[in-house]
């Protein structure tokens, strides 16, 4: 009797120590790679989610799992999962081109509102390195801003604080100029107000209600910014400006 408990004990320990091992994310993650290298895109792609499910995310793994998307010819999906990569890794050029060619096939080709020099400046900036890095380089400035003050207060050379304070205002200015930066960047990618359309197609209404005056017509894939919402309705903007209400399960926010 006691043989076999002990053998029953063992069984229990082993499959215990096995359903955890199966549970592990990155068992999973390097099982989903497998997949996808194997063409199992289906798989990769409900490995890749699975993943994301236990609290997992990265622009990698946003990135892996747009790409399953995309080769099992899910385009409204992997056009949403490249955007979320992107949001965490502004400046990937893999994740932007892979992006430009899902966006390609869409069917709505919408020419955006022209951008003002410093809209265009601030856009640059703020896609120019991952919010992460960004605070780093926030954090080095004060560093060395308080650095300069510090050496300032405690010189006696008067040579020296003449040169140090023009430098230490300016660098003062940098500072908080990259903090609005990393402050900006990480709103962006935690916020929640552009969306994937992902409704075959979808009749843009003049009002949140059914029998609101129809206005325009959009498609799956479509990046639109979500602007307000009410009772299962979402008030969305696409690039050229144009305006209008649509159910709130037709599209899945970015």
């Amino acid at each position: 009797m006691p043989t076999t408990m002990r053998k029953i004990s063992l069984l229990f320990f082993i499959s215990f120590l096995f359903l955890q091992l199966k549970a592990d994310p990155q068992v999973d993650l390097l099982n989903a790679n497998t997949a996808y290298k194997n063409s199992q895109f289906a798989e990769a792609v409900s490995l890749y989610e699975k993943v994301i499910a236990a609290g997992y995310a990265s622009s990698e793994l946003y990135y892996n799992l747009g790409n399953a998307y995309y080769k099992s010819g899910q385009l409204p999906s992997s056009i949403l999962y490249y955007e979320r990569a992107l949001k965490l890794d502004p400046s990937n050029e893999d994740i932007i081109y892979n992006l430009k060619v899902a966006n390609n096939q869409i069917i709505d080709k919408i020419d955006e509102l022209p951008a003002l020099f410093y809209e265009k400046w601030w856009s640059t900036a703020i896609t120019l390195f991952k919010p992460d890095t960004w605070a780093i380089i926030t954090l080095v400035l004060f560093f060395i801003f308080f650095l300069m003050l510090a050496i300032f207060l405690l010189s006696r050379s008067i040579g020296i604080r003449r040169l140090l304070l023009p430098v230490a205002i300016v660098l003062l200015f940098i500072t908080l100029g990259t903090f609005i930066i990393a402050h900006k960047t990480t709103d962006n990618a935690v916020n929640r107000k552009n969306a994937i359309v992902f409704a075959p197609v979808l009749n843009v209404k003049s009002s949140p209600e059914d029998n609101g005056t129809d206005l325009f017509v959009i498609h799956e894939g479509l990046k639109v910014e979500i602007i307000d919402e009410l009772s299962g309705w979402r008030e969305i903007k696409i690039a050229n400006g144009s305006k209008g209400w649509i159910k709130s399960e037709t599209i899945i926010p970015i």
